[in-house]
């Protein structure tokens, strides 16, 4: 069996230009604006660190670009999650992961309160 090439999906390549987010900008906005949008508390710190509290309190996000600690284990920022029927969990983002890729994460994990 042949098929027309009229009958296959184009294939799509976006330009390098459409992929500037693929790398990271060291850039807090994307998720900041986000959990904003959320109604989180968010508390910033003299050295410029963010941490941010879920309504129920059971998410925190940490933007920690002048801890210590997270730069000693390569980490800029940090999920930890409370969840009310399992254990609690903690993941953490490098500083080269883009803060679109960070945001994505904390969208999903957002998305169903109930769970």
């Amino acid at each position: 069996m042949s098929a027309s090439s009229t009958l296959l999906p184009a294939v799509v390549r976006p330009a390098v230009e459409e992929r500037a987010w693929l790398s990271s900008d060291h850039c807090a906005g994307p998720v900041l604006e986000l959990l904003g949008a959320l109604g989180w508390a968010m508390v910033d710190t003299p050295e410029a660190n963010v941490h941010c509290t879920s309504p129920d309190g059971r998410v925190y996000v940490g933007w920690l670009p002048e801890d210590a600690a997270a730069w000693r284990r390569g980490i800029v920022w940090q999920v930890r999650v409370v969840p009310a029927d399992a254990e609690p969990w903690v993941q953490e983002f490098g500083l080269y992961t883009p803060s679109e890729a960070v945001a994505g994460f904390i969208a999903a994990l957002v998305a169903n309160p109930s769970r």
